[in-house]
């Protein structure tokens, strides 16, 4: 079940500080269209399980996994009898290794993985998974720390997977793939350190070493989302930290992320976010 959910935003309550929450679900029930600021991953144990994503369906077989970032808008529909493993957790626990900050964006919408897309990770990824859900529910010493490391090696397989799969790419070069992306994760950080302020992609762009037209290419190669997006999603990211803080005005929020008016950062924010800022500050007043 959702334990909170305001409108169509669901927060997701650890109830302490192990930023990990798994569910053993077995209920024949529904999840209405919701969204979240965590990552999701579902596997079914038993019993095939549907998801939808951004009007998107995806059918998952047994074992079949499927990995959805942030933000994104997604539906789950249960069959009348099952047994599938929902993980939730704060992706800021990943955000301070060298890349897991900017990878997640390579995920989206979402990411499956099956016998047949991935066959030479899938195994590994599902024994992660059980073996996660394993420590979580035990009371062992250190569990946090063991479902943390896997959890890394989880993201660390499934990223070194992704980022070499020949599918990914159509106008990079094989033998130039790796130090592409090593240079636009390098960019990415500079976005993710730079971007309240006043910086636009001909600056990025320069900083990177292309013209701005052959840089936004290879940036939506690379990051599978336009340089543009992820800057507007980086500011984004920084002011729902702010919303949360309770002595601060929407307009404040708004000048400290980046945008340039109050409009402009209620039209995106709701975009992105499905609900107005005010909205989202409320909802954390709420809880």
């Amino acid at each position: 079940m959702i334990e909170i959910l305001n409108g169509i935003h669901e927060i997701v309550d650890y109830h302490g500080d192990f930023k990990i929450r798994i569910y053993l679900n077995r209920e024949y029930e529904d999840y209405p269209q919701h969204w979240h600021t965590d990552t999701e991953i579902i596997m079914p144990v038993e019993s095939n399980y549907k998801v939808t994503i951004n009007e998107m369906t995806y059918n998952l077989e047994v074992e079949d996994i499927i990995i959805i970032p942030p933000g994104e808008l997604h539906q789950l529909y249960a069959p009348p009898s099952g047994h599938r493993i929902i993980l939730q957790f704060d992706c800021t626990l990943l955000y301070s290794l060298n890349g897991f900050n900017s990878a997640f964006h390579m995920f989206r919408p979402c990411v499956t993985v099956t016998p047949s897309s991935m066959p030479d990770i899938h195994k590994e990824l599902s024994v992660l998974i059980l073996s996660i859900t394993s420590e979580y529910f035990s009371t062992l010493p250190f569990r946090e720390a063991s479902a943390y490391s896997m959890l890394i090696r989880f993201f660390t397989t499934l990223g070194r997977n992704y980022i070499n799969s020949n599918d990914r790419f159509s106008i990079i070069k094989k033998q130039k793939r790796h130090e592409y992306i090593e240079l636009f994760f390098n960019v990415c950080n500079y976005i993710n350190d730079h971007c309240t302020e006043n910086i636009n992609m001909e600056d990025i762009a320069s900083i990177a070493g292309f013209s701005k037209y052959h840089f936004a290419r290879l940036f939506k190669e690379v990051m599978n989302v336009s340089c543009y997006d992820y800057l507007i999603n980086r500011r984004i990211m920084h002011a729902q930290k702010l919303l949360i803080e309770p002595d601060i005005s929407i307009t404040q929020v708004a000048m400290k992320s980046g945008f340039s008016s109050l409009a402009t950062f209620n039209r995106v924010f709701k975009a992105k976010n499905h609900c107005t800022p005010t909205e989202y500050k409320a909802l954390y007043e709420i809880k």
